[in-house]
């Protein structure tokens, strides 16, 4: 699938009404192939994390994680919703093992973010298939009408994020379940009250939160969330708003997965 640039007024109109949407089939079996063999070596790098907990901090440096994020057909996607001069705010593996990959309880993003304006788009990409059985996301349509609200603690069962939206406000009988097969995108406001199942199947589940923000959004780095918070600008004008962006950084074959055009990678 190529994604247009130019997604139908039909289309928009569902994100508007729903707060979601899924494309299939927007990044080709090769690149998810090396994303597999990715998350793969994260997990080998980082033995002392859980494999639902590759976040953000880590793609600092680590080239192939943003090649993967400034893909034309993502960004492509993300234009449409925030416009063409788009940095990348955050981006996180959240990859459940079998048998026991963790449930992500109902929540809103935008209630973590200290973000000036709240303009920003997830897109959620299936790296392995992403099923029922394994625990895909799960969505209410048309939450994301109701405002933020304080996220709570939650602990009564491991979770990954550790917290929740209050209860009242979840009517899980109008749950979706958004099951994509790998290279497979969604896209969800950071209104919309989401979640999923843990992962009792044999097989993993891997998705790739990226979280997009056109640059005239401000990273509020004095907001203890954000302190030191870095970001990448990915495609147009960084613009006069005084966001933290970092350069992209250069392979080095000793500190970094090799990847396709990895040696000629680099701002």
């Amino acid at each position: 699938m190529t994604v247009s640039t130019a997604i139908s007024s039909q289309i928009a109109e569902q994100f508007e009404r729903d707060g979601y949407l899924t494309f299939p089939e927007v990044l080709d079996a090769d690149l998810m192939q090396e994303a597999k063999e990715h998350v793969d070596w994260l997990i080998r790098k980082n033995p002392d994390l859980r494999p639902e907990n590759l976040h953000t901090n880590l793609i600092h440096d680590d080239p192939f994680w943003l090649r993967l994020v400034s893909d034309e057909r993502l960004l492509d996607i993300a234009q449409t919703f925030i416009g063409p001069d788009i940095a990348l705010f955050a981006s996180h593996y959240i990859c459940k093992p079998a048998f026991t990959g963790q449930p992500v309880l109902w929540h809103q993003d935008g209630s973590y973010w200290p973000l000036e304006p709240m303009k920003v788009i997830t897109l959620w990409l299936a790296v392995d298939d992403s099923t029922i059985e394994n625990g895909c996301l799960r969505v209410i349509p048309g939450s994301h009408k109701l405002q933020l609200q304080e996220m709570q603690g939650s602990f009564d069962v491991e979770n990954v994020l550790g917290s929740e939206i209050e209860k009242k406000f979840v009517n899980e009988s109008q749950a979706v379940d958004l099951v994509l097969q790998s290279g497979g995108v969604s896209i969800h406001h950071p209104n919309i009250i989401h979640g999923s199942k843990a992962n009792r199947s044999p097989h993993r589940r891997c998705g790739l939160t990226i979280r997009y923000i056109p640059t005239s959004t401000r990273v509020m780095t004095e907001n203890p969330k954000t302190a030191g918070h870095k970001i990448f600008l990915m495609r147009g004008d960084q613009g006069q708003v005084p966001n933290p962006y970092l350069p992209y950084p250069d392979f080095d074959a000793a500190r970094h997965m090799s990847f396709r055009g990895s040696d000629r990678f680099g701002r």
